[in-house]
């Protein structure tokens, strides 16, 4: 397929890019051209081969098939260090830096400076390219002190110190915050301008918009077309990721009676090392209601939703269940069984999805007997019921499976969370905490999943919905509860807030105190 830009030399030509783990091809017969000059965004749904063509480019995979070349030469690339020799670097969703060392150290680690390592000159170095493209880094500063943003802006120095020219981006917003993430795009153009070739591989389709000069589209591992992003729209891109005509809006029912479900006061949480991680907080919510729960990365969210189900220790404070009937029953101190045996039919879908949602060994019909083996009354355990609901699971939710007797550490990460979220709906919860529902999920996988939230809240269920993407937060959450810091930052109308006031709260606690 000829490209868009082909009057120009493209600083990567991939031609023919093949890979293949075991029966399973992740790319097949893929070309790629990536110039300078231009910020590219990868798309595709998941398993579409995004990321492990760009772990080929990178050196993290050796391609089966097909020819690579940098400024129009051929290359062998087969590690990270031949990638940065030819100029490439990528920063991965899980940053490599060691914490107890500085931004300098991380910077330099693993080079090889010569006769001995100028910290100072480095860190000179350093700040030249911070004011030449507009970073914010302190090359002093230890990682453990830093926040999500300043730990990804190292990693991206890091690459330019090293000379990288082509730089690969992976989910490079999926934890910021709206400000932070505009920040970003202000550093990614400064580079762009300076001539060097950018590629970002991100579900979030309004960024592409915003950000890319040009789109290229993968779908069962295949590039399956390009387009400039100026003259095209996000309907357009979906259409071709999923390769049919998709809904984008994310449907709002208006609550119906909204009652109170779930009443928490004053919870103050410790982790296992006395780390104070949620500090006073109070709340509640509402059955016919989605309230949603926003917060930078590490603010208490994950800790709010183990305690709430039972998981997490409450140093002081109250959780209680209100029935129908108007009864209030105690849940702080239970367990997940003794909220269960209280007739409390809440549902869980926590953000560690094989550690603690699902046995990756196990298969789909034996993940959903987990959530129905003790309501037998027989010593011989019923599995035609779980069967059937691993098939109504796998059906409905467009679970890519060989069969529902498939270990479930053999789906891709989306398909896992399709299993989760279908397992813990389908017990009819009065109650559904989710974390992270829908992340590493592409669009159609997760308006999917938005459907089956709000079929929930209209059926009478009080759904609490921890994400990332304010955007979606905004859009199918009724309520916000903004954590910062383990504190309430404050309660928003969806209706009538802006994403800039969110991030604003994200980031400041009430009273304009600066987290």
């Amino acid at each position: 397929m000829g490209s868009l830009v082909a009057d120009r030399q493209p600083a990567v030509r991939m031609r023919h890019i093949s890979k293949s783990f075991g029966q399973v091809k992740a790319n097949s017969d893929v070309d790629l051209d990536i110039y300078g000059g231009e910020i590219l965004a990868l798309l595709g749904e998941n398993g579409s081969g995004k990321t492990t063509l760009m772990n080929m480019l990178s050196g993290i995979y050796f391609p089966d098939e097909g020819q690579i070349e940098i400024q129009g030469s051929p290359v062998t690339i087969a590690s990270p260090k031949d990638a940065f020799e030819h100029g490439i670097g990528m920063v991965h969703q899980h940053f490599r830096l060691v914490n107890v060392f500085s931004a300098t150290e991380n910077i330099v680690l693993g080079l090889d400076e010569g006769a001995g390592l100028d910290l100072k000159g480095a860190a000179e170095k350093i700040k030249g390219i911070c004011d030449a493209y507009g970073f914010d880094v302190d090359p002093d500063q230890k990682i453990y002190e830093m926040s999500v943003s300043q730990k990804q802006t190292v990693e991206i120095v890091k690459l330019i110190y090293r000379g990288a020219d082509i730089l690969i981006l992976d989910e490079p917003t999926a934890v910021l915050t709206p400000q932070e993430t505009e920040k970003l795009f202000a550093v990614l153009r400064n580079m762009r301008n300076d001539g060097k070739a950018i590629v970002i591989i991100t579900h979030k389709l309004h960024e592409v918009e915003e950000i890319s000069d040009r789109v290229v589209v993968l779908r069962k591992g295949e590039n399956v077309g390009e387009m400039v992003t100026a003259q095209s729209t996000t309907q357009q891109m979906t259409n071709m990721m999923v390769g049919h005509q998709v809904t984008l809006n994310i449907e709002r029912p208006k609550p119906v009676n909204p009652t109170e479900r779930i009443c928490v006061k004053g919870l103050t949480v410790r982790d296992d090392e006395g780390v104070l991680k949620l500090d006073d907080v109070s709340f509640s919510a509402f059955g016919g209601e989605v309230l949603g729960i926003a917060g930078v990365s590490n603010s208490g969210q994950k800790e709010l939703l183990e305690a709430i189900a039972g998981l997490q220790g409450v140093e002081s404070g109250t959780i209680r269940y209100v029935g129908d009937d108007g009864q209030v029953q105690e849940l702080t101190g239970k367990d997940p069984y003794q909220i269960a045996s209280m007739g409390v039919a809440l549902s869980f879908v926590p953000e560690d999805r094989l550690g603690m949602g699902l046995v990756g060994s196990m298969s789909i019909t034996d993940n959903m007997l987990l959530r129905s083996f003790r309501d037998g009354k027989s010593i011989f355990v019923d599995r035609k019921a779980p069967r059937e609901l691993a098939e109504k699971v796998v059906d409905e939710l467009e679970v890519d499976t060989p069969g529902v007797d498939t270990p479930v550490r053999r789906l891709s990460g989306g398909n896992v969370q399709k299993v989760l979220v279908g397992r813990e709906i389908s017990s009819s919860p009065s109650v559904l905490l989710c974390a992270y529902a829908v992340r590493g999920l592409d669009v159609n996988s997760s308006h999917l999943i938005y459907d089956l939230i709000n079929r929930q809240k209209q059926s009478g269920v009080a759904v609490v919905y921890v994400g990332e993407d304010l955007d979606v937060l905004l859009e199918l959450c009724d309520k916000i509860l903004v954590l910062c810091d383990g504190k309430v930052s404050g309660i928003v109308d969806t209706r009538s807030t802006s994403k800039n006031e969110v991030g604003l709260m994200m980031t400041r606690l009430k009273g304009g105190e600066a987290a």
